[in-house]
């Protein structure tokens, strides 16, 4: 059997970020990590489904190259996070855009049989809050 293990972004904001994801998605850190010679500090974050996100920080990382337009890159593009049902994500739409966080698609029903909306993290990384209908 293989699995995807965990997920990892970047920031220049590591107990931000793991305050963000903790608070709006339910993460749970570990103790961080550090290694001083290398300038690196870490967390993972484990989810209720048994996914993990690596959170890092190190000197001299680039920033990210998304922002709030509709502009899209190759490669890894978006985390999505699922909930049970369409008033779940309505209501994080709602949470997340009290909270000043972006909206930038959605809430909306896919052509694939989801519904879903779109917004950023506090590091721009692009991020969909789904539920399969």
């Amino acid at each position: 059997m293989i699995t995807l293990e965990h997920a990892a972004i970047w920031t220049k904001d590591l107990e931000r970020l793991k305050e963000y994801y903790c608070d709006f998605f339910g993460g749970t850190a570990n103790t961080k990590y550090s290694n001083i010679a290398k300038g690196f500090s870490s967390y993972f974050l484990s989810f209720d489904g048994g996914a993990r996100l690596e959170i890092m920080s190190m000197v001299g990382i680039e920033d990210n190259a998304n922002d709030r337009s509709k502009e899209q890159y190759l490669g890894i593009i978006h985390l999505a996070f699922g909930v049970s049902s369409q008033e779940e994500v309505d209501a994080k739409a709602i949470e997340l855009s009290n909270a000043g966080y972006p909206i930038l698609s959605g809430p909306r029903k896919t052509g694939d049989g989801y519904y879903e909306f779109e917004t950023l993290d506090p590091d721009n990384n692009r991020l969909e809050v789904t539920v399969k209908l």
